[in-house]
């Protein structure tokens, strides 16, 4: 039994894979009857505890447990991880985190409850629709895709939301970048600053979150964990989140992109806003400064 040595937990939980941790968790209930998440949340507290019991989760569960506490709450920073998570997860990966049964009932009836209007239908649109996988670019349909955004948006009075979901939600990532290119030619501005221009709210947040998905995924995690930790306070639900989700995905380059973003580390600004067992784990997820 581990009991509270924290700094061993620290050592074998954050240098082994999910795969890995799975076959931990096997191992050790079948040596000792108990299941180790439990008995590492029953010995372990606050912030420390969520890391290391996230970590022993499988991706669709974490990411199920993440979806059902954001969905509970009515505002605030767990309600933006609807946004992150449609937006950025593959096809595939939200497909495994519906069809998890882990919590009773299916995703879709969730956020059909709990959202309304136009964001709800983005995010169910997202969340079964199927973007499109491949890599081909339609020039001609990626031309008329960006005046259909233009002439939706800018150029009327009001916007026509349902082309941007037709195209933002559906389109393949190579396509939708032609398209990015294109509408900067015509509108003279970029996506992101006409979706600024023409939305609010929620709308506005699940629309940027799939554009700067399109463009760049590591960048996109790169700004949440800024944001996570700039100022006063730090958020620990998005930090925490980011951090367990995407250690195993695409740290390396969410850490080049921070630093390329705000001229600082992404390591010295975790160690600069977190401290004792919580600092150190997320530390080690994050991997060496340089």
């Amino acid at each position: 039994f581990l009991g509270t040595d924290e700094s061993a937990i620290i050592a074998i939980i954050a240098h082994r894979s999910i795969a890995q941790r799975q076959q931990i968790k096997m191992v050790y209930k079948r040596d000792f009857g108990k299941d180790l998440d439990e008995d590492l949340k029953s010995e372990l507290s606050g912030q420390f505890e969520k890391v290391v019991t996230g970590l022993l989760k499988t991706a669709p569960v974490y990411d199920a447990y993440e979806l059902r506490n954001a969905i509970k709450v009515s505002h605030g920073a767990e309600k933006e991880l609807l946004p992150e998570h449609q937006a950025a997860r593959s096809h595939t990966t939200r497909s495994h985190t519906t069809r998890s049964d882990h919590y009773g009932k299916v995703l879709e009836e969730d956020i059909c409850g709990d959202t309304s209007g136009m964001f709800k239908r983005v995010l169910v649109s997202l969340l079964t629709a199927g973007r499109d996988e491949c890599t081909t670019v339609d020039e001609a349909l990626a031309k008329k895709d960006a005046k259909e955004m233009y002439d939706a948006g800018e150029a009327r009075w009001g916007t026509d939301e349902d082309k941007f979901l037709t195209i933002l939600c559906i389109r393949n990532r190579s396509h939708l970048l032609r398209v990015f290119q294109e509408y900067l030619r015509i509108a003279g501005r970029d996506i992101e600053d006409s979706i600024k221009r023409e939305m609010s709210g929620n709308l506005e947040e699940i629309f940027l979150a799939i554009v700067r998905c399109v463009k760049s995924k590591p960048a996109f995690f790169a700004e949440r964990l800024h944001k996570s930790m700039k100022g006063l306070g730090t958020t620990d639900s998005i930090l925490i989140r980011v951090m367990v989700s995407r250690c195993e995905i695409d740290m390396l380059d969410i850490k080049t992109e921070f630093l390329k973003m705000y001229g600082k580390t992404l390591h010295s600004f975790i160690k600069g806003d977190t401290s004792g067992h919580y600092g150190k784990i997320l530390l080690e997820l994050c991997g060496p400064e340089k």
